[in-house]
């Protein structure tokens, strides 16, 4: 990360290979990825140049918070399931590189929308207040690259309705249960989500064997609401945010930290600045703001971080939780 000799003002996401920035435009990524050619078990690897991640920040934007369907496998490799069918990701040499293991292919167009590749995610970092802001700018000067995952949104609330009181392994695990009961079989060991309408038909009493406890209750009343009410859970993207957010709110077992969640990283919602322990911690210990109640904190994010006030959240998140805001500011 530097600031650009003929602006002083702009901080620029790159590594020293990456000197130009995408030119495609962030678009919502389709439910059902579209078929590139014929199906095909497996693909050849495809390399993305100037795509901005570092190990690190690619790391946290797959498996920091966000997204509950990325493993590292070992091999320097991230893989995942995105709307049915299995990606890879890999950061060789200045590349970034996929491929996709089948039913479908993705195209270059579809993972840089899922990962956020394109030139606005720079005028996003460039609107933020991390210039009068030196505990922000220390966040994106650890974590440059870090970004919000595009997700599909039926997907991501039932990941969410699985989070209260449970930590990011818990949620995958439990995650990756029910996918494996009722979810499609992908190869590999690996399942896809089922989607609403297969959860529908579960019985509360087998997810409480599946470890989702009391949280088996909000699923099963959600999966009866989303099934009988067509295309609502998708026009929560067309609604404003605080449309969206009242209207999801009726959900059982969401409420305002979930809401927030849930359109922030699966509706395109860029403004949801979900509170959790760790933003509590950020905004108590960091900006003062203890003794605060939650409308109020609220309220502080949206007028002090802005449109982007989601991304701003995500610094905050992963660099508390990995310990950079405990560093001293030189280090």
């Amino acid at each position: 990360m530097d600031l650009t000799p003929n602006n002083p003002d702009r901080l620029v996401l790159r590594t020293p290979d990456q000197e130009r920035e995408n030119p495609c435009r962030y678009s919502k990524l389709s439910l059902v990825s579209q078929k590139i050619g014929v199906d095909s078990s497996s693909s050849s690897w495809n390399s993305i140049e100037n795509h901005g991640f570092t190990e690190q920040s690619l790391s946290e934007t797959l498996i920091g918070g966000q997204s509950f369907v990325w493993d590292e496998n070992g091999a320097g490799e991230w893989e995942g399931i995105i709307a049915g069918t299995k990606l890879s990701l890999r950061l060789k040499d200045e590349y970034l590189q996929w491929r996709t293991m089948g039913p479908k292919v993705f195209s270059k167009k579809e993972v840089s929308d899922y990962l956020w590749l394109d030139s606005s995610y720079q005028e996003a970092i460039d609107s933020l207040p991390w210039r009068s802001d030196p505990i922000l700018r220390r966040c994106i000067e650890h974590l440059p690259g870090l970004r919000i995952l595009n997700q599909p949104l039926d997907e991501t609330l039932f990941y969410f309705l699985l989070s209260p009181v449970k930590s990011i392994p818990q949620i995958k695990e439990t995650g990756r249960l029910v996918a494996r009961m009722y979810g499609p079989e992908l190869g590999g060991e690996k399942y896809g989500f089922p989607g609403w309408s297969a959860l529908a038909e579960v019985p509360e009493e087998k997810f409480r064997e599946l470890k989702l406890g009391y949280r088996a209750r909000n699923v099963v009343a959600t999966a009866s609401f989303l099934s009988s009410r067509a295309g609502w859970i998708d026009s929560l993207s067309e609604r404003s945010y605080l449309e969206a957010r009242n209207e999801i709110m009726k959900l059982p077992g969401v409420g305002g930290k979930i809401a927030d969640c849930v359109l922030l990283f699966g509706a395109r919602k860029l403004e949801a600045f979900p509170i959790d322990t760790w933003i509590e911690k950020v905004l108590s210990l960091r900006y003062g703001l203890g003794k605060w109640n939650q409308d109020q904190k609220l309220k502080f994010a949206h007028l002090h971080f802005g449109s982007f006030a989601g991304l701003a959240q995500q610094f905050f998140f992963s660099a508390e939780r990995l310990g950079f805001l405990n560093q001293n500011p030189g280090r």
